[in-house]
């Protein structure tokens, strides 16, 4: 039997993820493998710590990588800082919001729900009328919420915690590396991120950075299994983390000084990581975030231009995720497949009650370039013309490439 050699058709990734990894990471990643322990690894990981800081904005000592993909790392820090009856309240205003109280309840948290309709985000005022109510360990939180393309403020929130007494975590799966995360300044307790999106590496690594007072809920937790534990593991009071794998304590002792032999890290993956972020510290913080700005206002000024109407609060879209109303009459499937099928762009729908109903254009990483942008508008008039939609002929690119020429 013949199978068949992986040789992927071409792809223009333009989805809120995965996108287009840059050709650098996959380059870093054909290296060859060395052991876990062995020193020139060990000190790319202190690099991949110490540049994840900066991309994150903080001083965090515990800023490291999991290897599992950014709902994997959710749920790493979520059961790690959250004891079964800890109160918990989520501000959910799209899908992901209720993944985390999926996650929460799994684990025995106590959550109160707060939700707001998809296409909108909350003012700050409605997380502290339930905050003044009193006895919440934490508040969980998404910063961009892919499912409707709305990016929640979160400064004031983060200083309402603080005054409140509550860990602020925050899913910044689809920000960081694309628009500003400020870590430390925000008064972010503990931030998760994945790769597949603004970090442009391939899923399968979650980035996380937790402050000094989750790290002391972590290690009162800690629990080393019996093959690897020294004298010094003593036994700990508060509940043990349920998972082995995900488990921070040990976790945080393996990128530690002390390289707990935990598991057998991905090695090929962590080249991955480390190119990434080493291309994003390069490139600069501020050039990088510009960079996505231009290009999502010169997709916006396509779509105008072409009369799609976008969805949600304008003044709170993400910059690196635009969603579009399907027109009316117009199979939402059946363009996507053509955008697919001729043009080799990959956009996406969303869920639940926006299944259908809208469409989604990332403006991520290495996908976030200028001719990504003006072959996604030029090919979405195409097809959509194809599918009996008048919009007029050329204005979309023209209103593109006049943002680009006014910079």
């Amino acid at each position: 039997m013949n199978f068949k050699e992986i040789n992927p058709s071409p792809r223009t990734l333009m989805c809120p993820g995965p996108v287009d990894a840059d050709p650098r990471v996959l380059r870093a990643m054909s290296a060859p493998i060395l052991g876990q322990f062995d020193p020139e690894f060990l000190d790319l990981m202190s690099e991949t710590m110490e540049m994840a800081r900066q991309v994150f904005q903080t001083k965090n000592e515990q800023t490291y990588t999991v290897d599992t993909t950014s709902r994997g790392g959710l749920e790493t820090v979520l059961t790690g800082a959250i004891c079964p009856g800890d109160k918990v309240l989520i501000p959910a205003y799209g899908r992901f919001g209720y993944l985390l109280s999926e996650i929460l309840e799994r684990c025995g948290a106590e959550i109160t729900l707060l939700e707001r309709p998809w296409g909108t985000v909350f003012d700050p005022e409605e997380v502290e009328a339930e905050l003044k109510k009193g006895g919440y360990k934490a508040v969980a939180i998404i910063h961009g919420e892919t499912s409707t393309s709305m990016m929640q403020p979160l400064e004031e929130i983060g200083r309402m915690c603080k005054e409140y007494g509550a860990l602020f975590i925050v899913d910044a799966v689809a920000t960081l590396g694309g628009a500003e995360v400020k870590v430390d300044e925000w008064g972010i307790s503990a931030c998760v991120s994945g790769t597949q999106k603004c970090i442009s590496a391939p899923s399968g690594s979650a980035l996380i950075t937790y402050n000094k007072e989750i790290e002391d809920i972590i290690l009162s937790r800690k629990k080393v299994e019996k093959g690897i534990r020294t004298a010094e593991d003593e036994d700990t009071f508060m509940p043990h983390i349920p998972s082995n794998y995900l488990d921070l304590a040990q976790l945080q002792d393996y990128w530690g000084p002390r390289h707990l032999n935990h598991h057998t890290e991905a090695t090929s993956m962590q080249y991955a990581v480390h190119e990434a972020l080493r291309c994003i510290v390069t490139e600069g913080l501020e050039n990088r975030f510009a960079r996505h700005s231009l290009n999502d206002k010169a997709l916006t000024a396509g779509l105008n231009a072409m009369g799609i109407k976008i969805f949600g609060d304008i003044a709170h879209k993400m910059p690196v995720v635009t969603a579009i109303e399907i027109p009316e009459g117009v199979d939402g499937k059946k363009v996507r497949s053509e955008l697919l099928d001729y043009f080799g762009i990959e956009i996406a729908t969303s869920f639940g009650p926006l299944d259908g109903k809208i469409w989604r254009i990332g403006n991520m990483g290495y996908s976030s370039q200028r001719r990504n942008i003006l072959l996604t508008l030029g090919a979405l008039e195409a097809v959509l013309k194809e599918n009996g939609v008048k919009v007029p002929s050329g204005d979309a690119v023209a209103a593109a490439l006049e943002v680009y020429k006014n910079v």
